[in-house]
């Protein structure tokens, strides 16, 4: 079913653990196979690409923080909520991933905008799950007038957690993901609740024309306070408590993700 097909993760950093997982994944099932490696080729089009050349399958990683654009002005840096010309970049691929939402919340130093649009309404800042929410619906609009009519299956990763404050699991606020080793017990709800955010893309993709299938693992890794690197890197990345480690939680991911693509689940 993977012979002359391109599968493309477009999204952020999560995007990629999944994309690393599942290159990992399809190494350990044809370890002798021929790749060919294209390393990301700037701001035109930002992508990263390994083909495996025996099978004639193409995994594609596109890296978009929200999505929709961001766009350099003499203003300054202005993302665009309504706007998601590097979609373009996206048509072609057989299996589409999609995710977003990690990189909404920012703000400071690490907020790669200046502005705020929407339509002819420019502002500083505005509530980051509006903003989420209405660069959902214009990934969505996009999808529907492109993709509806193809072929080309569509799948969107539930929201990814992170584990910065242990109340969310019943430890000490001031507990992180930091040294602990095991997951908790799934026999009831995450004591944290549920991702807000997470009901805004069910109800965006519930929406839609096109069907596109949720990734549903968002309840699956808010249990996995343990597989965070933070405990094993070796202080490369200390503190951080939203990636994951590879191999970890993202293989999970993609048995779900293959087993969804068949038509098991």
């Amino acid at each position: 079913m993977w012979g002359g097909k391109t599968v493309m993760f477009v999204g952020d950093s999560l995007a990629l653990n999944q994309y690393e997982s599942l290159l990992c994944l399809l190494h350990a099932a044809a370890p002798g196979a021929r790749t060919t490696v294209s390393p990301a080729s700037g701001k035109i089009d930002p992508s990263y690409t390994v083909r495996f050349e025996d099978y004639n399958v193409t995994v594609v990683y596109y890296l978009t923080h929200y999505l929709v654009d961001l766009v350099p002005e003499k203003a300054g840096r202005v993302l665009k909520l309504d706007a998601i010309d590097q979609a373009s970049n996206w048509l072609g691929a057989d299996v589409l991933v999609f995710d977003s939402w990690h990189w909404w919340p920012r703000t400071g130093p690490t907020q790669p905008w200046d502005f705020i649009q929407e339509g002819s309404t420019v502002v500083r800042d505005m509530d980051r799950t509006r903003a989420f929410a209405r660069a959902l619906r214009t990934w969505a609009t996009w999808v529907d007038a492109n993709l509806l009519h193809t072929d080309t299956k569509v799948f969107f990763q539930g929201i990814s957690p992170s584990h910065y404050r242990g109340q969310d699991w019943g430890a000490s606020p001031k507990k992180t993901c930091m040294g602990e080793t095991r997951p908790l017990n799934g026999t009831g709800p995450y004591p944290g609740g549920p991702i807000p955010q997470q009901a805004i893309l069910r109800s965006v993709l519930a929406g839609m024309a096109k069907p596109v299938y949720l990734l549903d693992f968002t309840y699956l890794s808010q249990l996995r306070k343990d597989a965070h690197p933070t405990k094993y890197d070796g202080g490369i990345f200390a503190g951080d408590c939203t990636h994951w480690c590879v191999a970890g939680l993202p293989d999970t991911w993609n048995v779900l993700f293959y087993a969804a693509l068949t038509g098991q689940i």
